[in-house]
């Protein structure tokens, strides 16, 4: 795994909103300062076209050209993780291809999301088809909210077994689950969590890192709590994040962490595209608060708060 990759998936990897202007066209420059906004809050690297960032009311043209616009402002700084989830082996390939093509380091695959795999050896077998037509090292993404059924623990020991298979984003909030892929896997491969409530239990048990929506928010917190983990601080910031989790879980974590980036001032607006709805006028005041409460507790200590 190349070693950017290796730091990155060691640390915060920022799954990206896809700001949209009032219109519902994909704002490039709010994208891009987003980006930056990021990237100068510490975290080691960016993933774009994921579940937060409305991949799936994106066309396959507006997904390469946010994927070529992460690259683009990333500049290098930090690698860059492309979301290419598909309901069928061409599709994935098609949008690793395109991912490729402009830039990208590594591509991030969920389960076909429709036709669930029926017997976990379907999956097994997605899987196998597109690393083998993929130019890009794929990072597996377990959501099984989303794709209705969840990895079996054996199908990701047995891919975990392939160099081009290099981790795991684990988003179905069961620690249990993340405890148990960390012992089946070698050491090389990487296991993240991609529930920002269990970032530090899951690190105390072993994880990696984490991919966190609420990275986008507030890049500096995830940041420390990656590097103090280990420590009270980290617990402190682990239970604000977790509030700021709660407050946002109500309403998706597209809408809210949009919402919460427009109360920072770092994307003009907060507008997602159907069947999205933007967070009511009682959930913006609950971010609001809770968010507020992370950034006291955040600012304590720091002069570089981001």
């Amino acid at each position: 795994m190349p070693t950017t990759l290796t730091a990155a998936l060691s640390g915060i990897t920022c799954p990206l909103v896809t700001p949209f202007d009032e219109s519902g066209d994909v704002d490039g420059d709010a994208f891009g300062d987003l980006v930056e906004f990021t990237v100068d809050g510490g975290i080691d690297g960016i993933f774009p076209c994921g579940t937060t960032g409305e991949f799936a009311s994106l066309s396959p043209a507006e997904r390469r050209r946010v994927t070529e616009l992460a690259v683009d402002h990333a500049g290098g700084e930090v690698p860059v993780l492309a979301g290419t989830a598909a309901t069928s082996v061409a599709e994935a390939v098609a949008a690793i291809d395109d991912a490729a093509a402009v830039g990208a380091d590594a591509a991030v695959v969920t389960p076909p999301y429709f036709h669930a795999a029926n017997d976990p050896a379907g999956n097994r077998r997605f899987f196998e088809a597109v690393a083998d037509e993929s130019p890009l090292p794929l990072l597996l993404y377990n959501i099984p909210s989303c794709t209705g059924r969840g990895l079996a623990p054996e199908t990701i020991e047995a891919l975990a077994a392939r160099e081009d298979v290099i981790g795991l984003k684990d988003s179905s909030g069961d620690l249990e689950f993340v405890r148990d892929a960390i012992r089946r896997t070698p050491a090389e491969f990487r296991v993240v969590q991609g529930y920002d409530a269990l970032l530090v239990p899951a690190l105390r048990t072993g994880a990696d890192g984490g991919v966190n929506a609420l990275a986008n928010v507030v890049p500096s917190v995830y940041a420390e709590v990656v590097e103090r983990a280990d420590d009270e601080r980290g617990g402190e910031l682990q239970a604000a994040v977790s509030r700021l989790f709660d407050a946002c879980g109500e309403y998706g974590f597209a809408p809210a962490t949009k919402t919460a980036l427009t109360v920072r001032g770092v994307i003009p607006t907060d507008t997602v595209r159907p069947p999205l709805v933007e967070v009511p006028p009682a959930g913006r005041t609950a971010i609001e608060n809770s968010l507020e409460e992370l950034l006291s507790l955040r600012a304590e200590g720091s002069e570089d708060l981001v």
